[in-house]
């Protein structure tokens, strides 16, 4: 087991170093000049080569990249060109503004979900599991922005009973990051869009769930329990839905890992201050190094959460079995 949890993250840590690579070189050879966020139409040229100067943009991309390599070796992710302030204080704030609108929505998205993903398996050709899974599919296939405006202008507009965008009421002072998010109003402002973000996960897990509910369904065990005289309830959300738990689980650490850089769309439509509305900014202006940071704090703990499931995994099924050269059944 240890020896497999260190090739593990021997393993994460270059699949890390080839994204860091990649996202270097993309940014640089894919986007425009960043200069052109950097100095503004008046300057002379010796003041552009001063302002490029100071970014280190003067230097040759091979350069630029051991230099890149080194500082994040020390968790330096140097300085937004946009805002001309640390990037990681700008992801910072925007992460924790993206998480306590993602994590509620998951963790209700992931508690609903495999329970009613449960219940159609177990109604297996009624009403109720048509209906079930028409509205899964139609929640999952409908843009966010479409449900989240539809949702703005039936209870935010016309009844007036939720606020329609940002974090909190203008003109507010927060003292600090909990005082922020600890009121009434805050809370006021996050059940829209949390609603719209768990409409938009529940369909996933449910159809997940219901599937591999159907084929642990045939499996010998269940019929034993059966025998026993078992309860139908007892039988399905116990044992049965014990093994079919694993891939809701590595879909579970997937969905959060990609969480963490927000769903954009309903950022903007909400108006919300959070981590995919900045990186989408950042790309928009060339903006380097707050990119390559947010990108590589999604894929970060994208692969922590993975590595997560991969050891839950033989917690939920005990057939599973570590060894050095990786995981067995």
């Amino acid at each position: 087991m240890a020896r497999y949890i260190v090739g593990k993250l021997l393993q994460m840590l270059f699949t890390l170093w080839v994204i860091l690579t990649v996202l270097f070189f993309l940014f640089r050879l894919g986007l425009p000049d960043p200069t052109v966020a950097l100095v503004t139409d008046g300057l002379s040229p010796e003041d552009r080569a001063i302002v490029t100067e100071r970014f280190g943009l003067d230097r040759s991309l091979p350069m630029q990249y051991v230099m890149y390599l080194g500082n994040v070796l020390t968790g330096e992710f140097g300085r937004s060109f946009h805002y001309n302030a640390p990037v990681t204080a700008i992801v910072g704030e925007r992460v924790a503004n993206t998480l306590i609108l993602m994590l509620p929505a998951i963790l209700i998205s992931y508690t609903v979900g495999p329970l009613l993903g449960v219940l159609l398996a177990w109604k297996r050709g009624s009403k109720l599991e048509a209906g079930g899974i028409t509205t899964g599919l139609v929640f999952r296939s409908a843009p966010m922005f479409w449900v989240g405006m539809l949702l703005i202008m039936f209870f935010g507009i016309q009844l007036g009973w939720f606020p329609t965008s940002g974090m909190r009421t203008f003109p507010y002072e927060a003292a600090n990051f909990f005082d922020k998010i600890f009121t009434l109003d805050f809370l006021h402002h996050l059940i829209l869009p949390t609603i719209v973000i768990s409409l938009y996960y529940t369909g996933l897990p449910m159809l997940i769930m219901r599937n591999t509910m159907l084929e642990v369904m045939g499996e010998d065990f269940i019929e034993f329990a059966e025998a026993r005289g078992l309860s139908k309830a007892r039988i399905m959300y116990r044992h049965a839905a014990r093994n079919a738990l694993l891939p809701v689980v590595t879909q579970a650490a997937i969905t959060a890992g990609l969480a963490v850089g927000g769903q954009v769309v309903v950022e903007v439509v909400f108006s919300w201050p959070g981590l995919g509305l900045e990186m989408f900014n950042a790309v928009r202006t060339s903006d380097y190094p707050l990119a390559q940071a947010a990108f590589m704090l999604m894929a970060t703990i994208i692969l922590l959460l993975n590595f997560a499931a991969d050891i839950v995994y033989g917690k939920l099924d005990p057939r599973v079995s570590y060894s050095s050269q990786g995981a067995g059944v």
